[in-house]
């Protein structure tokens, strides 16, 4: 089963997403950790794709897709934008990067996920949360 839908890249559509998460979560009743990891890293990838990738611009879509694969539940969040060398983003937690401002979602989203992978140069993100 896979779903999905778009929106225009402007923060107040954050809610569709968020609502999302809490549906899922309720529909396949899932515990309270994988909620809180799952909406908070779905969240920032969305953010990342209306903020970073799309750059603001409301002409511009992120698409938003999830797919139940036995006991996974997987989301696929993608922006209009060039993408983004995610290799060579920064570690947060080391001392010379502590005082920057980049890198820190994607460092949370890592650890919240059960897996991640970026596609189309960074312009897409897979997020996998094991459900069961």
């Amino acid at each position: 089963m896979k779903s999905e839908f778009n929106f225009p890249s402007k923060i107040e559509n954050v809610s569709y997403v968020e609502k999302l998460v809490d549906d899922l979560c309720g529909k396949y009743e899932l515990s309270s950790e994988i909620y809180g990891n799952m909406m908070v890293a779905v969240v920032e990838a969305v953010n990342n794709a209306i903020l970073h990738g799309n750059k603001l611009d409301p002409e511009k879509l992120v698409y938003v897709a999830y797919s139940i694969d036995g006991d996974y539940l997987t989301f696929f969040i993608k922006d209009e934008g060039k993408g983004f060398e995610f290799d060579e983003i920064p570690d947060p937690t080391l001392p010379e990067n502590i005082e920057k401002p980049h890198g820190r979602g994607i460092f949370l989203m890592k650890h919240l996920v059960d897996e991640i992978k970026f596609n189309h140069h960074g312009a897409e993100v897979e997020l996998k949360f094991k459900i069961k």
